[in-house]
C-alpha cells in the first residue's frame, strides 16, 4: 500500500460518520479511529516508510442561538360608538376579498364621514375574480369601516357603519 493511498483513505474516513477504520491487504494493515484528538496510525510494513499522521483535535465553538423576537403591537381596541343600535350595518354579500377603491392606486370609495345614498358604491368584494360593486342600500353618513382592505370577509359579515339621515 502507498502513502497517497493511505491519504485516501484518511481523508475518506475523516468525511464519514464512521468512527473506527481497518483494512488488511497483502500483510499490511492500517488502523483509524476518530476521537476528539483524531490518530491516524500505519502498521506493518508498507511499500515506502508510512509516517504516523496526527491530526490536531477539532475545536467546536459552542454559540448560543436565540429565538428572534418580532414585536407584535397590540390589537387595536374598538372603536366604541354612541347609539351602536341606530346605526344601520352594510354587510357582505358574499365570501371574498374587500377592496375599498376600484384599482390600488385610485381614492377609495368612501371614508368615515363620507354622505351616501342608498345606491352609492361603498367598495368592491372580489370572489373566484370577478368585482362585485357593493352598495350603501341606506342614505346616510358612514360613521365606521369595519374591516381593512384587502381582507377576506365572510357572508353577512358586517363592513361598515352607517348612521341613517
Amino acid at each position: 500500500m502507498k502513502v497517497q493511498e493511505i491519504r485516501e483513505l484518511i481523508k475518506l474516513v475523516d468525511q464519514s460518520n464512521i468512527e473506527e477504520f481497518v483494512f488488511e491487504s497483502e500483510g499490511s494493515k492500517v488502523k483509524m479511529k476518530k476521537n476528539t484528538g483524531v490518530t491516524y496510525s500505519v502498521v506493518k510494513d508498507v511499500q515506502e516508510e508510512a509516517p504516523k499522521v496526527e491530526a490536531a483535535p477539532v475545536q467546536i465553538e459552542k454559540t448560543e442561538v436565540k429565538p428572534a423576537v418580532q414585536e407584535v403591537p397590540a390589537p387595536e381596541a374598538p372603536k366604541v360608538v354612541e347609539n351602536a343600535e341606530n346605526l344601520h350595518k352594510i354587510t357582505s354579500p358574499m365570501v371574498g376579498t374587500f377592496y375599498q377603491s376600484p384599482s390600488p392606486d385610485a381614492d377609495v370609495y368612501v371614508k368615515p364621514g363620507s354622505k351616501v345614498s342608498d345606491e352609492t358604491v361603498v367598495c368592491i368584494v372580489e370572489a373566484m375574480k370577478l368585482f362585485n360593486e357593493i352598495e350603501a342600500e341606506v342614505e346616510g353618513e358612514i360613521v365606521e369601516i369595519l374591516v381593512k382592505d384587502g381582507q377576506l370577509v365572510e357572508y353577512g359579515q358586517p363592513l361598515f357603519l352607517v348612521k341613517p339621515l
